[in-house]
């Protein structure tokens, strides 16, 4: 498991982005696999999960995951659902002590957020699609709607696809240039011809940073590079394998 020292710092605040390690599941989900969407079994994934709640001292029933879809959608979770249940969307927002929002990933960052003083907190899923569609945005605009203050909100954007490792075409930079000329900072040179290399976590980072937050952490951390200790989505695909897990990253506010 992985602190950010912004939320590590916090009093009341328990988190944590969580590497694939320590879990029981097999093969290409080895070994903490927490996303029920995966083919993975059911029942390894239930116990990968409290495996997890208890790092930061939760018990398995207190976890809020969603149906994420990329998104911009968040909720305002009063109250915990069963998996087989759960709404669709990609931010999670609470000032309901006890509860454990969660987040799954396989190469989308991430991102926790916290207002102590206002006792809120957040997380949420941020692709390329969900950070374009504005998920940033929303979830903090949601933490405000319940008493939040941006100036007093730190967050972190935990494990994700770094630079180097994700290559795109020509039409996905044309995506990002035509919503905003400056997105093209985001962009490097790829060694193959027509192709480009996009800076995922610098994009989030700098939109996170316009919202005038009390601080933003960036953790250097390569999903897809980092094989031993992350599921990674693009490296399955590159590997041609089925399938592949999905980390888990939670925050919660103590009892």
């Amino acid at each position: 498991m992985i602190s950010a020292h912004v939320l590590n710092a916090l009093n009341g605040i328990r988190h944590g982005f969580f590497s694939r390690r320590g879990g029981v599941s097999e093969g290409v989900y080895e070994s903490l696999n927490c996303g029920y969407s995966s083919g993975d079994s059911p029942d390894r994934v239930e116990t990968n999960r409290a495996r997890a709640m208890e790092r930061i001292e939760r018990p398995p029933e207190a976890l809020v995951t969603a149906r994420q879809v990329h998104s911009a959608d968040v909720i305002d979770v009063s109250e915990a659902w069963p998996h087989d249940l759960a709404p669709k969307a990609d931010g999670l927002v609470t000032r309901v002590r006890g509860l454990a929002l969660g987040i799954l990933t396989a190469d989308c960052a991430p991102v926790l957020f916290a207002d102590t003083r206002a006792k809120v907190i957040g997380a949420a899923h941020a692709g390329w699609r969900g950070g374009k569609a504005g998920v940033l945005e929303a979830t903090i605009a949601t933490m405000t709607d319940v008493g939040a203050k941006r100036a007093n909100i730190v967050a972190a954007i935990g494990p994700c696809i770094r630079q180097a490792s994700y290559e795109v075409g020509p039409e996905f930079l044309k995506t990002f240039v035509e919503e905003n000329p400056l997105n093209e900072r985001y962009f490097s040179g790829s060694a193959k011809e027509g192709r480009y290399h996009f800076d995922l976590p610098a994009y989030l980072f700098r939109r996170l940073d316009a919202l005038g937050l009390k601080e933003v952490q960036l953790l250097p951390i390569d999903t897809c590079r980092e094989e031993d200790r992350f599921f990674s989505y693009r490296r399955s695909v590159l590997r041609g394998e089925p399938d592949c897990g999905r980390g888990l990253s939670a925050i919660a506010l103590a009892d």
